[in-house]
């Protein structure tokens, strides 16, 4: 913890030391700028951060928030970081079972390799032909659509032109993202696979008018103008560790234990009211960054707080002693498990599952993703797990709204667990919980989280990952010039729930520092 030195006027004071507001403390401060840190925990990171989950074992996993896309590479040269990312030569493996035998669709390790996968499957190569030229859509609409994260909000009309492609235009921005899976893509394993980028976290039909789903997908597709998903090398902590020490190295004071309950601005000079374990006290600044959730912000400062956008997805953490070997004896469990392994993610189970839950029930197949990230990055496992054959796997598990939750969190969250790990035994040569590891006190090493865990743990509104529904890259009414103003001309939203905000990125950190910067003549 660093102590605050009470009654201090400083340049900037961002409330919350997630990743966002550790990106903006080390813009601001490298620019010159006094910065402190409010932080509520007795540590950084927010969701980004890894933990030792299981008693006595040495597995520091990323607990919240796993894989990274949307991080800017100029973030990473601006602040000078030492952090790696790890890249995944496998991009997903979905099994499934076809005239009574195991089969799958191992994407990935190769176009030729691909391309055999893909005809082994569906008995020709036009489902592959299909899928290189959608993607092959996508890559070009991520390398115009991604550099412009990190520059003033576009408007709509400017995006588009930027985009310089009108079927690509209207197969994402306008067009239930539905329509063009089903026109594109005949088998349906091959349109799951592709619709799940558009419900990571992201509670929606395919077919939904409103487009949430379109919105999830863009996202999920753009990052670092290629899509790609990387490993965090030493866990998501690592990041966020790096963060802070450049925030710090740069001069920002971070502040441990101090939660901020009260913002008052005149829009030229605020007043940030903390609370630690010995009391209040009261810092005042020129500009106050708001890493929390849009209901934090309007708590702070006395706003009208936003319906919270409901969270809706089921995340697991486990340890094994070994991997599980599976059914389609074809592929090698190290490669199936090295990107993402998809479970109950057909487009008709999808579509079923996101019927029986919107209608409260919990899925009787409930469609999850699963990968291993010690497959790529063995640092967050001690030396003897590596040497004994230990890994990781992170599930994270679609369609579970955080109503189905409100009964009984407990009961239902073992119940759903119980149903998600049934569908990956189904893919299994032997049952996975004769390969989960033991914590010192005995216990099988998995834990899970529901998004009224989320809620209480890290007081994501209604457990949503996203802070608030993802919204798209461009202007629009009352959004601002960056994204990230709010109704007080000095109070700035840098957290997920920004426009353009959402996932590991650091975008909203970036933007708020810039507007900052932009406002004070630099």
């Amino acid at each position: 913890m660093a102590a605050h030195e009470g009654n201090r006027t400083y340049d900037a004071v961002i409330v919350g030391g997630g990743h966002n507001g550790l990106v903006a403390a080390a813009y601001l401060a490298r620019a010159g700028r006094s910065v402190l840190v409010l932080e509520r925990l007795d540590h950084t990171g927010g969701a980004a951060v890894s933990t030792r989950p299981f008693a006595g074992v040495d597995a520091r996993l990323s607990r919240y928030s796993y894989l990274v896309s949307l991080l800017p590479r100029k973030i990473l040269r601006d602040l000078g970081l030492e952090f790696r990312l790890g890249t995944r030569t496998i991009s997903s493996y979905t099994p499934v079972e076809r005239d009574g035998r195991p089969a799958g669709l191992l994407v990935g390790g190769g176009e030729q390799r691909t391309r055999e996968a893909f005809a082994r499957l569906t008995g020709s190569d036009r489902e592959y032909e299909a899928w290189q030229r959608f993607y092959g859509m996508t890559g070009r609409v991520a390398e115009r659509v991604f550099p412009t994260l990190t520059e003033p909000l576009p408007t709509r009309d400017e995006l588009r032109r930027r985009v310089d492609d009108e079927e690509a235009w209207r197969t994402l921005f306008e067009d239930p993202i539905g329509v063009a899976i089903e026109d594109r893509f005949a088998d349906d394993l091959v349109r799951g696979v592709v619709l799940t980028d558009a419900l990571i976290g992201t509670f929606a039909d395919a077919h939904d008018p409103a487009l949430p789903q379109n919105r999830c997908f863009l996202y999920h597709v753009i990052g670092g103008g290629t899509g790609d998903w990387d490993v965090p090398v030493g866990g998501m902590g690592a990041l966020t560790d790096a963060l802070a020490g450049a925030a710090r190295a740069a001069g920002a004071v971070i502040a441990t234990g101090h939660e901020a309950v009260r913002v008052e601005t005149d829009g030229t000079t605020a007043e940030i009211t903390y609370r630690t374990p010995d009391g209040e006290g009261v810092a005042t600044a020129r500009h106050v960054l708001v890493n929390a959730s849009p209901q934090a912000l309007a708590e702070l400062t006395g706003g009208t707080s936003p319906e919270p956008a409901e969270g809706a997805q089921l995340k697991v953490n486990m340890l094994l002693k070994r991997l599980p070997r599976l059914r389609d004896a074809s592929v090698d469990p190290r490669e199936a498990f090295a990107g993402t392994f998809h479970i109950a993610e057909g487009y008709r189970q999808l579509a079923t599952a996101h019927a029986q839950a919107a209608s409260g029930e919990l899925p009787t197949a409930p469609p999850s993703e699963i990968y291993c990230h010690s497959l790529t990055d063995p640092t967050i496992l001690g030396p003897d797990l590596v040497e004994q054959g230990y890994q990781t796997l992170t599930l994270f598990g679609l369609h579970a709204p955080a109503r189905l939750f409100d009964r009984d969190n407990d009961a239902v969250r073992e119940e759903l667990l119980k149903s998600t790990l049934a569908q990956l035994d189904a893919h299994l040569a032997e049952p996975l919980a004769d390969c989960l590891a033991t914590d010192a006190d005995g216990r099988p090493c998995i834990e899970a989280k529901t998004p009224l865990d989320l809620e209480r743990d890290l007081r994501l509104p209604g457990g949503n990952i996203f802070h608030r529904a993802l919204s798209w890259p461009y202007a629009q009414e009352g959004t601002g010039r960056w994204g990230v103003e709010t109704g007080h001309a000095n109070v700035l939203l840098c957290g997920a729930g920004a426009v353009r905000g959402g996932g590991v990125s650091g975008v909203p950190g970036h933007n708020a520092a810039m507007a900052v910067l932009e406002a004070t003549g630099e």
